[in-house]
């Protein structure tokens, strides 16, 4: 799979570098689309804003998602209408942002976002902040130039976005010969990659994620500044770093957006203290982290629900036993080491993705259980299946154990001891007399053929 995302490069269409100020325009018998597949408030929308002499059209991933055959997600309309005035057409319509002024346009649950088109940036417009402004290193801090729909598709990120549906003339407009690179699965950048990277570098984390999503080739040119430029992502808001991480860890491809973040260095500016157990123990790092993100996947397919607590405990628990054994050796007790090593790791980690608290709380609860599950004398081993972390705590168990840490069998041993009645869950307590006593959750030996589990339930997850 990913030997497909980066060796089969398709050739770049030519004159793609230059713009184009009239677009091809695929007539209703040339293309599959038809309107009635996209979401009628949308239309509506669109239909409105048109009766009312402004251009709109649909745009982005909705049209790319319907032509691939995938249904969409969320519906995006682009109009020559300013955010005011759009908000003038629409009373259930508010404006959003300051770095992207935008409109959301509500209809109970559902939400359509109308983006007015945009320009790019003159030097008059860099000289007003409240319309345009870059770093010294070229990244956009705010952008809300407007201009014309030739300039608006030319200000996309990849050409498979830049293609506007018009549900009246049902026609679809491209100016960045979309529809070529959408028909061949290919992902491409429009205009010069390494300064749309500079301008925002979170597109190199979107190129991973439409990768890894749509099954598509990176074309070579997109591809090859990312490496290089992977450092600029630390100035990326931690805030939206973790949105990124969400989308790409959540959206069912997560495993193949985690070996590609890795392959094209994009993972360390993420992941720093996981960048560096990765390269330390890279078997058991990598296998760890890959069968979590397999598993999660599973989970999106099957539309079960996932929380990002157990992934992020999964993504940063191999960073910790070597912290956890550093302060041991320092004289801290084990439990002490535990809770300082975590609590460093997590205050680190939400330096450069913001984790909200309501998901560092069960990352430290799930690590917590991973002390507690072998302490199983007396009434211990029923408090802990009366805990409300105990399931996520005994499937992260069976992670590590896939991962190949050696724990004594302790994950059979609580799998056994949930099917047994009573009378057996006593006498597998007598067994175990004493020797379980004081086993702690650090770094553990490898096995060489770990043995399979059955999964826990779906607590662990949700």
């Amino acid at each position: 799979m990913l030997k497909k995302l980066f060796q089969s490069f398709r050739p770049p269409v030519p004159g793609q570098h230059h713009r184009r100020t009239t677009p091809e325009v695929i007539n209703k018998s040339q293309h599959s689309l038809q309107r009635h597949q996209f979401s009628r408030h949308a239309v509506n929308i669109v239909e409105r804003l048109q009766s009312a002499g402004y251009q709109a059209y649909l745009v982005g991933g909705c049209v790319r998602d319907l032509m691939l055959g995938i249904t969409p997600k969320d519906f995006d309309v682009a109009t020559s209408a300013t955010p005011e005035q759009v908000r003038a057409e629409f009373r259930n319509a508010r404006i959003i942002g300051r770095r992207f002024k935008l409109v959301h346009v509500h209809f109970g649950r559902e939400i359509i976002e109308v983006a007015t088109f945009r320009a790019h940036h003159s030097e008059d417009d860099q000289g007003d902040n409240h319309r345009s402004s870059h770093n010294a290193s070229g990244r956009i801090l705010r952008d809300n130039v407007y201009g014309t729909l030739e300039e608006d598709a030319q200000r996309r990120d990849f050409t498979i976005n830049a293609l506007y549906y018009d549900p009246v003339s049902e026609r679809i407009l491209d100016y960045a010969n979309g529809v070529h690179d959408v028909r061949n699965r290919l992902l491409r950048l429009i205009g010069d990659p390494t300064h749309r990277y500079q301008e925002d570098p979170v597109r190199m984390l979107r190129a991973v994620r439409f990768a890894a999503k749509l099954d598509f080739g990176i074309e070579k040119h997109t591809v090859q500044p990312i490496r290089e430029l992977a450092p600029l992502l630390r100035e990326i808001p931690p805030a939206r770093l973790f949105e990124e991480s969400l989308k790409l860890f959540l959206s069912g491809q997560g495993a193949m957006a985690f070996e590609m973040l890795v392959d094209l260095q994009l993972f360390e500016p993420l992941f720093p203290a996981s960048a560096q157990a990765l390269d330390e123990r890279p078997s058991y790092t990598h296998t760890l982290i890959s069968q979590a993100l397999t598993n999660t996947d599973l989970r999106v397919k099957q539309g079960k629900p996932v929380t990002p607590a157990f992934l992020f405990a999964a993504l940063l628990w191999p960073a910790l036993p070597a912290r956890v054994l550093h302060l041991q050796n320092q004289g801290v007790p084990p439990i002490p080491a535990m809770n300082g090593a975590a609590h460093d790791l997590i205050a680190e980690q939400c330096a450069r993705i913001a984790i909200p608290k309501r998901f560092t709380l069960p990352i430290r609860e799930i690590w917590d259980m991973q002390e507690r599950l072998p302490r199983r004398s007396g009434k211990r081993a029923d408090q802990l299946l009366d805990n409300p972390r105990f399931r996520a705590g005994y499937d992260f168990l069976l992670l590590r154990e896939s991962a190949g840490e050696e724990t004594d069998d302790l994950g059979q041993w609580w799998t056994d001891y949930q099917d047994a009645n009573d009378s057996q869950r006593r006498d597998m307590i007598r067994e175990l007399g004493s020797r379980d006593e004081g086993t702690g959750a650090g770094p553990r030996k490898r096995k060489r053929s770990p043995s399979k589990r059955k999964r826990g339930g779906d607590e662990a997850f949700e």
